[in-house]
């Protein structure tokens, strides 16, 4: 049973950091590229990391290019994404997702297995 858990969300003040974690099981991660989602209320889900299964290719659309570091641990079945610089728009629950083949996408259709999500407040 594959099975992938986030956690370290929490409630944080701007400009503050924080470090998610991903968690997976049944599978085996290095076969595997994962990106970071999140979805805020009435807003779509929205990537905002990706790394490929090497580690060596990492995509971040603009929002967050310089603030976010996605980087994996293949020995500990663990991929992480450091969140710096925080804002108040980047409140939001958070899944990391995985997907065997392909390219760098976002589409949510290409990710067959999803954690539930951890949750990221940002506020004074």
């Amino acid at each position: 049973q594959v099975q992938l858990v986030e956690s370290g969300g929490d409630l944080v003040q701007p400009g503050g950091s924080l470090k998610l974690s991903c968690v997976t099981s049944g599978i085996t991660l290095g076969n595997y590229a994962v990106a970071w989602f999140r979805q805020a209320p009435g807003k779509e889900r929205e990537g905002v990391s990706f790394i490929s299964s090497s580690g060596i290719y990492k995509y971040y659309p603009n929002s967050v290019m310089g603030r976010f570091t996605i980087s994996r641990d293949n020995s500990k079945n663990t991929v992480y994404l450091q969140m710096n610089s925080l804002k108040s728009d980047d409140t939001a629950v958070y899944y990391c997702a995985a997907k065997t083949r392909g390219p760098q996408t976002f589409e949510t259709s290409e990710y067959p297995y999803w954690g539930r999500g951890t949750q990221v407040t940002v506020s004074s």
